[in-house]
């Protein structure tokens, strides 16, 4: 007898093969579900959220010191 699984694909195909593609996506998504395990979910760290923050940001060499910022209306300008 053939599992849930394998019908639902077959289902699937079929309404695909006859051009019933929402009925083919619903089906798609069912079988999505079937793979769905809780576990995989992490929740998230406060303070580590958003795009990139799960990069350590690089050190600086020892001794380093943060340039100091040009003075755009004296320095470099000939009179």
């Amino acid at each position: 007898m053939a599992t849930t699984r394998d019908r639902l694909e077959a289902e699937m195909r079929a309404a695909a093969a006859a051009g019933a593609f929402e009925r083919a996506a619903k089906l798609r998504d069912e079988l999505r579900a079937l793979d769905y395990d809780p576990s995989e979910i992490h929740a998230q760290v406060p303070g580590a959220m958003g795009i990139g923050t799960q990069h350590p940001r690089p050190e600086r060499p020892a001794g380093w010191q943060k340039p100091r910022k040009p003075d755009p209306m004296t320095r470099g300008k000939k009179r």
